[in-house]
């Protein structure tokens, strides 16, 4: 199965792990190869029986609720990111020496011979948002790309779709590398590592593991954080091409083979002539939108991976200036009463939280929701000496007190003992009263959002509404 010619998949028995936006599209372009495929879902809701009912038109095979036996005959499966490693089809598979493949794997054996090279994102957490940045620089320097993987687009569609590409920007989760054995990136970057996905990987040194994944086969630059140790660990292990570099990013002042900030400016000293007296300006920290540690630190690691496909500096300017970040990530909703409202419902652990505490000087923090077996007294004695006061919500929000009785005990600390839907407007409140002129309310809650909200949009789009309506009445 290792050839990417067409004609190879003629007959072949393919097995697809999973419905949804990653096994659907890979069902219809196997089936169009004239593979024969059937799909195997845990699932048989409604919603599963549609899309079962839509490929069956097509001619393939769905099997509802038993997503644990191997069809007879399978000569390889390609599953859906987040379907676990320990799965009975995978043990199967083992010992039947059936190869298992993600559709990133599958995305990137399909490439054509004159594919666009990839430029590769992962991490705990900035993966989106860097690889937003990354395409709007390659943009601004007149490239043809795409921000694909994680993000919305599929691989897939990018790889055998119409549209000829130059690069593309590829965010990648742990899940997706943990498939992707052959994938070899032109350049890539792990922005940070923090403990995510456990119960998913089973340890952190599995999960760090697959993040690595990354590096594999590197031809230019393997991009590590030199904030996070081990993330340049992970480029120490990894086996790249003859004359691959590491190169890191720093919110410091950079040394040679490296990207920081010298007065306000990003700079870079790796992508230079004689880097070990030369330093080339990129941007001002003021182009980064907005221009908080963390989001400076995306903004680093994306403009070192276009650097390494050799774009000009006026092109990382001009992309990280027409950059507008996603809804929900340090969104500045509006200031009332001379304090900022700023939603980063996107937050959903403890590291991005940590990450969005660090930059603003005197917070009001909402907090709390589904914590996901993470614990908060690393998060709470890092950001205690910021905090005004705190908002607590959600189902594990005790978890977060405990933590604050620990480490900030004089923090004061109003504990909503509420999981309806005018919880967020009487947190938001409650902020209000704790909060101070040049002050920032930042609603950043270290935990999933599922408990109260359908996801962490509908929980950041609650906490707007709210601070309206705080507005109209102030």
């Amino acid at each position: 199965m290792g050839s990417q010619e067409v004609t190879d998949w003629q007959g072949k028995h393919v097995t697809v792990a999973g419905l949804g936006v990653s096994g659907i599209p890979a069902a219809k372009v196997l089936h169009g190869l004239g593979a024969v495929v059937t799909v195997v879902n845990d699932g048989d809701d409604e919603r599963s029986r549609a899309q079962a009912a839509e490929l069956a038109a097509l001619g393939i095979t769905v099997r509802l609720g038993d997503g644990a036996t191997l069809p007879e005959g399978t000569e390889l499966i390609v599953t859906a990111p987040g379907w676990k490693p320990d799965k009975p089809l995978f043990a199967a598979a083992a010992a039947a020496d059936v190869p298992v493949w993600g559709d990133v794997e599958l995305a990137w054996r399909l490439r054509g011979p004159d594919a666009a090279p990839w430029l590769a994102v992962t991490g705990t957490n900035g993966k989106t948002t860097t690889v937003q940045m990354l395409a709007s620089i390659l943009k601004a320097a007149g490239l043809r790309t795409a921000a694909v993987g994680n993000i919305g687009v599929s691989l897939l569609d990018a790889v055998l779709g119409e549209e000829r590409y130059d690069v593309l920007a590829v965010e990648l989760s742990s899940y997706q590398l943990h498939w992707a054995p052959s994938l070899r990136a032109h350049s890539a970057a792990v922005l940070n590592l923090a403990p995510d996905h456990l119960d998913w990987h089973g340890s952190m040194e599995a999960y760090a593991a697959d993040k690595g994944r990354i590096y594999e086969g590197n031809r230019v630059a393997c991009v590590y954080n030199l904030a996070d140790k081990a993330t340049e660990d992970l480029v120490r292990e990894a086996d790249v091409e003859e004359g691959c570099r590491a190169v890191g990013f720093t919110l410091g002042t950079p040394g040679p083979s490296q990207l920081g900030v010298v007065e306000g400016i990003l700079v870079d000293r790796a992508f230079v002539e004689n880097r070990q007296k030369n330093a080339q300006e990129l941007a001002e920290v003021s182009d980064v939108n907005p221009p908080a540690p963390h989001n400076v630190a995306n903004a680093l690691a994306a403009a070192a991976l276009a650097r390494a496909f050799g774009v000009p500096a006026a092109a990382v300017r001009d992309g990280l200036r027409a950059f507008t970040p996603d809804a929900h990530r340090i969104a500045h909703v509006a200031d009332v009463d001379g304090v900022a409202y700023v939603d980063d419902s996107k937050a959903t652990n403890t590291h991005a939280a940590e990450a969005s505490l660090a930059a603003y000087e005197s917070i009001v923090w909402i907090a709390g929701g589904l914590a996901k077996g993470a614990t908060f007294d690393e998060l709470v004695a890092k950001s205690a000496k910021r905090l005004r006061g705190v908002v607590l919500i959600g189902a594990d929000r005790a978890l977060i007190r405990e933590a604050l009785v620990r480490h900030a005990p004089e923090v004061p600390v109003v504990d909503l003992d509420r999981t309806d839907t005018g919880a967020m407007l009487a947190a938001v409140r409650e902020a209000r009263g704790l909060a101070r002129e040049g002050d920032t309310v930042l609603l950043a809650p270290a935990c999933a959002s599922m408990d109260m909200f359908a996801n962490y949009n509908k929980r950041g789009d609650a906490f707007a509404e709210a601070v309206r309506e705080l507005g109209a009445s102030a």
